[in-house]
């Protein structure tokens, strides 16, 4: 008899209270580094009704007004009204933004390596905390990632666009999916067994609407029929009446989504978010180059599924250790396959922020639907390492 594994994972939408915050905090980012791209920012917000509290540490010869920055992306995710649960229009902000601390900013300019190192060598940058960061991508989904997470975020996108369009025009910005996959014992995707959706929508709408339209419009457009059985349990706004929403209904904070963020609780996730921070930060510098190298090795057909493990210290510029898990499903040996890996990709700080580009003000595209997803702005969503990992494969397979 077959035995089934279920996996569940959660998304947000955009107008989310934590989600809301990390698209503020993210667009404080791009903003200082549309300006100095060597920026060092570290910024969070907390959000509540009417309340909107910016804080956080800058290194940075620019000013910004980040004042006029939250108010409109506030008011771009819709929350223009205060029956909405937030009006960016007059919601107080209050502002603590500091330098950041010169122990910091020192070892993270001039890492361990380098202040030992001979002065006619370049300075690498260090690690700007410790921690352990993962990647991961397996050949499941058209975006390289675990099925319930990617179809989760793909329905709550959805849920924000039939709201914006006007396609469904009662509904409001706040809202959650939730994505169950049963997974046979060659963990194969085999059906979808649950469906949750919960959105905030205008008082007056009755259940039975909000369930046809959703359903139609959000639901059928985004589900593959094959996933979808007669058994397949379809929940939208099981508790009933939800009107009041948004930081009206629940407090928001930058980070507090890193699962959603991330790959939606199939792997393990490291001790860190990811809104609001610049790339020296290894806590998103170091699990975007996870990803990209994982992808990268799964779209050379090197394995059906890899998870990259990489940790640091705080200061030093070489990783701790590297780690790869590919599940049994490797195509060479994991002793090769790991030998490869570092031979080709540098993981230090400077390396990935090299690589990846990442002083670019990109980062915005990540604060809502996941950070890791089809979408040729970020750099490490790219598979354009294929082709030398192949050639060197090839090479070590004719010795």
């Amino acid at each position: 008899m077959c035995q089934f594994k279920y996996i569940t994972s959660e998304a947000v939408t955009e107008g989310h209270p934590d989600k809301v915050c990390d698209q503020i905090s993210d667009a404080i980012l791009d903003a200082y580094l549309t300006m100095d791209k060597n920026a060092r920012v570290a910024v969070e917000c907390m959000l509540s009704k009417q309340l909107l509290v910016i804080a956080g540490e800058v290194h940075s010869n620019v000013k910004i007004d980040i004042e006029r920055i939250a108010r409109k992306k506030i008011l771009d995710i819709g929350y223009d009204q205060l029956d909405k649960g937030l009006d960016g229009n007059t919601c107080l902000i209050i502002q603590n933004i500091i330098q950041q601390s010169e122990d910091i900013a020192a070892g993270v300019e001039i890492a361990l390596e380098s202040r030992s190192a001979s002065s006619g060598e370049k300075a690498q940058l260090g690690a700007g905390d410790q921690g352990m960061m993962y990647g991961y991508a397996c050949s499941e989904s058209e975006a390289w990632m675990p099925l319930p997470i990617y179809l989760a975020n793909q329905l709550a996108e959805r849920l924000s666009f039939v709201r914006k369009s006007g396609l469904i025009d009662y509904l409001l910005p706040d809202g959650k999916t939730q994505v169950t996959v049963a997974y046979d014992s060659n963990n194969i995707p085999i059906q979808l067994t649950d469906i949750v959706i919960s959105s905030q929508h205008k008082d007056g709408i009755s259940q039975e609407q909000i369930r046809e339209d959703i359903i139609r419009h959000v639901i059928t457009e985004i589900i593959p029929t094959a996933f979808v059985s007669k058994d397949t349990r379809i929940l939208i706004n099981p508790s009933g009446r939800f009107v009041i929403g948004g930081p009206a209904g629940d407090t928001g904070l930058t980070g507090r989504k890193i699962i959603a963020d991330t790959y939606g609780g199939f792997i393990p996730h490291g001790g860190g978010a990811f809104s609001g921070k610049d790339p020296t930060k290894v806590d998103r510098s170091a699990a975007y180059m996870a990803r990209y190298v994982a992808k990268n090795l799964v779209a050379a057909q090197l394995a059906e599924r890899c998870q990259i493990a990489v940790s640091y210290a705080i200061g030093v510029a070489k990783p701790i250790s590297i780690y790869i898990e590919t599940f049994g499903t490797e195509k060479i040996s994991l002793e090769i396959l790991t030998a490869i890996t570092e031979a080709i990709f540098d993981f230090s700080p400077s390396g990935i922020i090299d690589k990846l580009q990442l002083k670019q003000p990109i980062y915005s595209e990540t604060s809502a639907y996941g950070h890791f997803k089809n979408n040729d702005m970020l750099p490490w969503e790219k598979i354009d390492m294929v082709p030398v990992l192949k050639a060197v494969v090839e090479q070590i397979s004719k010795r």
